[in-house]
């Protein structure tokens, strides 16, 4: 899985051995998390629990009566109106939780049958042996085990008050306690005599949930001073619910400030018409959280501000600095919005060329003193690239008398995750697309710009709010077309599709780009957790929308200058590669640790209510 991704200088080769660590440990959270993708609909688990409650009726009532399917029947419609009705008010009326609407409150009830189920099939079978009464007895039970259920769902996901939680952990189950024993009534057997256990039951089976939660909470306690139910309740608003507030909170606190810089790379004719942004924050860590929505985010604000058309790609850089939440977020949006009022002067751009080393690849186009300069390892894998990278780009670059915006296309992936590039092969091929760019001649030059949207292609597809921008570039005889989708890479071949297409659509040169954004991570379910560009989507449709946005920029094409400005902002609050590492370690560590407590200390709490029920 891509979510989380670092890349460090060793012995001067572009080692990915952080990521696939990285990866390995939010592939472990992921795993936990995935199964509330798949939660069953409001209609399939009510229409399960109804079932579920008919046969419980009829399995108790043919314990104790002869007249089965009638008085069973009834029972379990009785049973099921019941828990519906409490559904109805823990959703609407008492929780009052973003995570638990109806649905997801009649999964909980679903799972909670489920479990009941089993206690009383059980019970049947001792009575049908041994008497009636070991279904009575099987099915309370039963009703201790659905109370400890309910109580560490609900301490551990819910974020409402302890009151109402604590209603929530009981109503359903007692609403149903309270049917069975008027069924047993009818059977002339009171439950009078077992009401000291079903009044116990609570003070035994909900402090066993806490203290096992409260083992749990170490965990965080030592590594972050925060109880990871916290942390592992904030993950949920955000997957379940889509909150990123409680997350965030978390991460602000955890994190550290860092001064960002951001290339801003700007084409102007009459007005505004086109620019290219590269912050170097990283686009993570997923979905809503961080920077995740930045590129998006940013286009959105720089294209209404200037009346333009904006793309984002990926800077050089890896997970070493995600912004920590929204708020972060706008002071980058603000501070580049409040310095791109700067001029556009260089009239004149070199044509694009591409220098290739094996599968190493570096294209570049000089507009006035700045180098537009991007690299590939297309077909194979083309990850995250290192920061230090660009500076020695920039060294390169300053040597010819040239600034660089240097950006990663991060257009390729393939099983293989990992780039073995080595940094002076890397150097080494920009210095020379560096001195092969300045060796051409500069014209005048037009820039046209457009963006599409594809309606048929979302998130889960692998296509962020940012939707395909593509910026034309026309120098002498040489139409050049630059394609930045808003997605998370792009699978091995695509580019190459691409670039036929834009090459029989009259374009010189071209090349494509992914913003690298994580808005389209921990959407969906798989082996990364997201969809690469092409891997979802059909790739003649897309193909068709690329070229659609290349040739609508072709069409305004215009009389352009350039401008160029780097600038700082500071004290963004980022959390790094280390940080995202440990917090996803965290995850698995708590689940193995609860599956070690299980036993001893649930196994004690049955204990405790067989005794109990023993001596009753």
């Amino acid at each position: 899985m891509h979510w989380f991704s670092d890349i460090e200088f060793n012995l001067k080769m572009v080692n990915m051995a952080t990521e696939g660590t990285l990866n390995q440990s939010m592939d472990k959270a992921k795993r936990h998390y995935s199964s509330l993708f798949f939660l069953p609909s409001l209609s399939s688990s009510l229409g399960i629990i109804a079932a579920i409650c008919l046969v419980t009726g009829t399995l108790t009532t043919a314990t104790f009566t002869v007249n089965v399917l009638p008085t069973g029947l009834l029972l379990g419609a009785s049973l099921f109106l019941a828990t519906l009705v409490v559904d109805l008010a823990l959703s609407q009326a008492v929780l009052r939780d973003p995570i638990f609407v109806l649905r997801r409150v009649s999964v909980l009830s679903l799972f909670s049958w489920v479990f009941w189920l089993i206690f009383i099939i059980v019970g049947v079978g001792l009575g049908a042996s041994f008497g009636s009464l070991w279904s009575l007895k099987l099915c309370l039970l039963g009703f201790g085990t659905l109370l400890t259920l309910r109580t560490v769902v609900m301490v551990t996901v819910s974020s409402a008050d302890f009151g109402r939680r604590l209603l929530a952990v009981v109503l359903q189950p007692f609403a149903c306690i309270v049917l069975f024993a008027a069924f047993w009534a009818t059977q002339n057997v009171s439950a009078i005599g077992y009401l000291p256990f079903i009044v116990a039951a609570p003070f035994i089976a909900v402090p066993s949930a806490y203290f096992f939660i409260r083992q749990l909470d170490k965990i965080g306690k030592q590594t972050y001073s925060v109880p990871s139910i916290d942390i592992f309740r904030a993950f949920m608003s955000n997957w379940v619910a889509a909150l990123n507030g409680p997350l965030e909170a978390f991460l602000e606190k955890m994190g550290t400030d860092a001064d960002i810089e951001v290339s801003v790379l700007k084409f102007d004719a009459a007005k505004p018409k086109a620019a290219i942004v590269v912050p170097l924050v990283h686009p993570g860590p997923f979905k809503n959280i961080g920077s995740s929505l930045l590129p998006s985010l940013l286009k959105q604000e720089y294209d209404s501000k200037f009346g333009c058309q904006t793309c984002v790609p990926l800077g050089l850089l890896g997970h070493e600095s995600d912004a920590a939440s929204q708020a972060q977020n706008q002071k980058i949006i603000q501070h580049v919005m409040g310095a791109a009022g700067f001029p556009a002067s260089d009239a004149e751009a070199t044509p694009f060329v591409r220098v290739s080393k094996g599968y190493i690849a570096a294209s570049c186009q000089i507009f006035g003193k700045t180098a537009f300069l991007s690299f590939t390892l297309a077909p194979k894998t083309t990850e995250d690239l290192p920061a230090e990278l660009g500076g020695l780009v920039r060294e390169e670059a300053a040597k010819l008398g040239f600034d660089a915006v240097v950006v990663n296309a991060h257009n390729s992936l393939t099983q293989n995750t990992q780039i073995e590039a080595t940094t002076d092969e890397l150097r080494e091929v920009a210095a020379k697309c560096l001195q092969k760019a300045a060796a051409q001649k500069a014209y005048p030059f037009e820039v046209g710009a457009a963006t599409v949207h594809p309606p048929e292609f979302t998130l889960k597809d692998g296509l962020a709010d940012g939707g395909i921008t593509a910026i034309t570039v026309k120098v002498g005889g040489q139409k050049t077309a630059y394609v930045v989708i808003d997605g998370n890479n792009m699978v091995s071949g695509l580019r190459e599709e691409i670039l036929v297409a834009l090459g029989s659509g009259g374009f010189s040169d071209s090349e494509i780009f992914t913003t690298d954004t994580h808005a389209v991570s921990a959407v969906v379910v798989g082996q990364r957790g997201y969809h690469p560009v092409g891997e979802a989507m059909d790739h003649v449709r897309l193909i068709s929308h690329l070229k659609e946005a290349a040739t609508a920029a072709e069409q305004n094409l215009e009389l352009s200058r350039a401008g160029h400005l780097r600038l700082v902002v500071p004290k963004v609050r980022v959390i790094g590669a280390e940080f995202l590492n440990s917090i996803s370690t965290l995850v698995d560590q708590t689940l193995q640790k609860a599956k070690r407590l299980l036993l001893p200390i649930f196994g004690a709490e049955h204990l405790l209510l067989i005794v109990l029920l023993i001596l009753l």
